[in-house]
């Protein structure tokens, strides 16, 4: 898990490139769950900053925190500090985060699963100003076609037998509440936790899904030979176009 938690910094400009954004109504979503105004954020493992510049083109002075340089890197470029409401960027694991500052919000994009597991909780809460909102969002990136679908999981069998990341606490993915939101109701830390999912299915070309699939971990730990080889037959047996099933999937929830 650790050697795919790294991966991503070798292709930190192809994953700015290939990897969606995220949509107004993320925003919204949060802003409406929240029911107060949210001026400050911390976020967990920024990336690129594709959801960086969501929350501070509305006005949230966010704090963008990630441990690898690469990556880190490709967000100064994209997201410059300042703006609207000020970006500062902290290169560090969420773990490696001292303690005192608190936020409005902290949220994570597609990164929680990066996170050590002991103590997560409580260093959230311990982030969060007294009914802070946490939230996390993301979702995997497949063909919205059940045969195109299919197609690709023969030509990646190989190679993988799944590029998708397990729940870390077991749950299975058609369980009426996914991780994290499982995990939060257990934590003791957090009340009022929700799950929504805002539906999103865009067409990308086939060179552009081969890219995406090229920045996500199960590829990227793979030897290159192998890498090269499972993206090429990929791309064999995709149509020209292919609309994505891209949903995301956003956990809400508020600090005791």
């Amino acid at each position: 898990m650790t050697e795919r938690a790294l991966s991503f910094g070798t292709v930190a400009q192809a994953y700015e490139r290939y990897r969606p954004g995220y949509p107004a109504e993320l925003f919204e979503l949060v802003a409406e769950y929240a029911g107060r105004p949210v001026r400050t954020a911390l976020e967990i493992g920024a990336g690129t900053g594709k959801a960086t510049r969501l929350f501070a083109g509305r006005g949230v002075a966010v704090t963008a925190t990630e441990p690898d340089a690469a990556m880190l890197a490709e967000l100064r470029r994209n997201v410059p500090a300042g703006g609207p409401a000020g970006v500062r960027t902290v290169r560090s694991a969420f773990e490696a985060l001292a303690p005192g500052e608190r936020y409005d919000l902290v949220y994570a994009a597609a990164s929680l699963h990066w996170t050590r597991p002991q103590g997560r909780w409580e260093r959230i809460a311990g982030l969060l100003e007294p009914g802070g909102v946490f939230a996390c969002f993301g979702g995997p990136v497949r063909p919205a076609d059940p045969a195109v679908e299919e197609a690709v999981r023969t030509a990646r069998a190989p190679f993988l037998g799944s590029d998708e990341l397990p729940a870390p606490d077991g749950t299975p993915p058609e369980a009426p509440l996914r991780w994290p939101g499982t995990e939060l109701e257990r934590s003791g830390q957090f009340t009022d936790v929700r799950q929504t999912v805002i539906a999103s299915r865009p067409t990308r070309s086939a060179r552009e899904y081969a890219g995406l699939l090229s920045t996500v971990s199960a590829y990227l730990v793979l030897p290159e030979d192998a890498r090269e080889e499972v993206l090429r037959r990929i791309l064999a047996v995709l149509p020209e176009h292919v609309e994505l099933d891209a949903d995301i999937t956003v956990h809400l929830a508020r600090r005791r």
